[in-house]
């Protein structure tokens, strides 16, 4: 089985990046930002990888099997949204319009990749509130489906040694084909969660702490009353914890805690010589609206029906700690906002930003990797926000490996 791989919703390239430096070939890539003109992600990501293969086309016109080559694996970060479904006249099954998990699956119904890894905010697994678990259900029965198994695992890259306390779940999608499917169903899902499994070689747990058997559940995605994909977007509901495995429909979940590893701090990546446009403490106005945001608060407000209530929130550090690794970079790093990330350089002892380069760092990317001629700083960040962790991918790639010679 060859190492080669398509990534969807590509942004610029973290799959690839991480995947590629371990032996990996990408036949294909889809980048299109549909609420905007410009496609800045798109420039960036053909200006380090070339235009060979990489689509600029709404993933939902994609022809499917005239566009997309045969793979191996499939991989990409999708929007967390509503994935209930309905009926429609004619008896069919319909997702929400719009809503981009329907496109991966109609991927994944067509070519039938081996794998897939899929990452997205970690509360995939929760959503909705008000039917907590339904989504991750819905997703979890129609993969089971199409012939896959899958393992997830709610990841802090700060926990593993890198340089953010940035939190997310991966999905691991082996399909029923493969010699690795078959031998997950040899095993006992609790010992594939905590020894055998996809993520137990890389990011390994400390067993002392993981006895607790209350954080732990099963659940069954075809036994009655969720008879079809409708009455498990209807009925379906439940606590799906940061570990676990679907095979057969069968869900086995448990919390988990990880073998922390030494984190980069923040001062190991900073730059030394930095140009003034990112210092704050020339700005009054400025400063003080940071200190307002990040300091503690009890404010007096009235919602949309004339409710009067207290909002409150606890402090954060101000300025940010240098010596912990970075919170997570989020799409509004760029303004004044609670979550900007504010330091004392260790050179002038001023107050600054972080620089785009330095987010860069933080999510593990090369220097400049976001530098174009047609991209602002503010759309930097910003692509930082929505990229992910490359060094957990390339920690994930090393296991793909594995996986794949052993096929």
């Amino acid at each position: 089985m060859d190492r080669t791989m398509i990534e969807l919703f590509a942004g610029v390239g973290g799959f690839r990046l991480g995947l590629e430096k371990n032996g990996w070939e990408t036949v294909w890539a889809n980048q299109y930002e549909p609420s905007t003109k410009a496609q800045h992600a798109y420039d960036i990501y053909v200006e380090r990888f070339g235009k060979k293969g990489a689509s600029n086309k709404d993933i939902k016109e994609v022809d499917i099997k005239k566009d997309i080559p045969d793979y191996t694996l499939l991989v990409g970060g999708f929007p967390c949204q509503d994935y209930s479904v309905a009926r429609t006249k004619a008896e069919g099954i319909v997702g929400k319009k719009g809503v981009l998990w329907w496109s991966i699956h109609e991927i994944l119904k067509n070519k039938k990749p081996p794998f897939a890894l899929l990452e997205n905010v970690d509360r995939l697994i929760k959503s909705p509130a008000k039917q907590r678990g339904r989504d991750f259900g819905v997703m979890l029965r129609t993969v089971s489906e199409l012939g896959y198994a899958l393992e997830w695992r709610v990841i802090n890259a700060a926990n593993y040694g890198l340089a953010q306390r940035r939190r997310r779940v991966f999905l691991f999608l082996s399909h029923k084909s493969t010699k690795y499917y078959k031998n997950l169903h040899m095993n006992q899902s609790k010992k594939i969660v905590e020894d055998i499994g996809f993520f137990s070689d890389q990011f390994p747990i400390d067993k002392k702490n993981n006895s607790h058997e209350k954080r732990q559940s099963k659940a069954n995605l075809f036994e009655s009353p969720l008879d079809d994909l409708v009455k498990v977007s209807d009925n379906f509901s439940h606590w799906f914890w940061n570990s676990g495995i679907m095979k057969n429909g069968k869900v086995f979940t448990k919390q988990l805690e990880p073998m922390y590893e030494t984190p980069v701090p923040l001062k190991k990546i900073l730059d030394k010589e930095i140009p003034e446009k990112y210092f704050i403490d020339n700005d009054s106005s400025k400063l003080a609206r940071f200190k307002h945001m990040k300091g503690a608060k009890k404010e007096a407000r009235v919602n949309v029906d004339g409710y009067k209530y207290f909002y409150s929130e606890g402090s954060m550090s101000f300025p940010d700690a240098l010596d912990k690794p970075a919170r997570t970079i989020l799409t509004s790093e760029s303004s004044v906002n609670r979550s900007t990330h504010v330091i004392k350089d260790p050179n002038t002892k001023r107050l600054r930003l972080l620089t785009p380069r330095e987010c860069e760092r933080i999510n593990h990317f090369n220097d400049d990797w976001t530098k174009h001629a047609n991209v602002s700083d503010k759309r930097r960040y910003f692509l930082m926000g929505n990229a992910l962790v490359v060094g957990l991918i390339e920690r994930m790639a090393l296991t793909l490996n594995k996986i794949v010679d052993n096929e």
